[in-house]
């Protein structure tokens, strides 16, 4: 679990507005939702595993096609 020292802004009406963080706590909290982000995208891919596999060297080949074709 990350460690957060978050500062509050409060709008007119004492309302917390805004957060403010260190540096070094954004990042770390960024690296962790981009990890919590991989793994949803590996459970969903998992669920829609049909089992067909295709060698390495034609996948890199679809993808520069499709980058090609934009």
């Amino acid at each position: 679990m990350i460690a957060l020292h978050p500062q509050y802004i409060k709008d007119t009406n004492g309302d917390k507005s805004l957060v403010i963080l260190p540096a070094k706590e954004f990042d770390a909290l960024m690296e962790e939702l981009d990890e919590i982000e991989d793994i949803r995208l590996f459970d969903e891919a998992e669920k829609n595993d049909d089992g067909e596999r295709i060698p390495m060297t034609d996948a890199f080949k679809i993808i520069e096609d499709k980058r090609n074709n934009k």
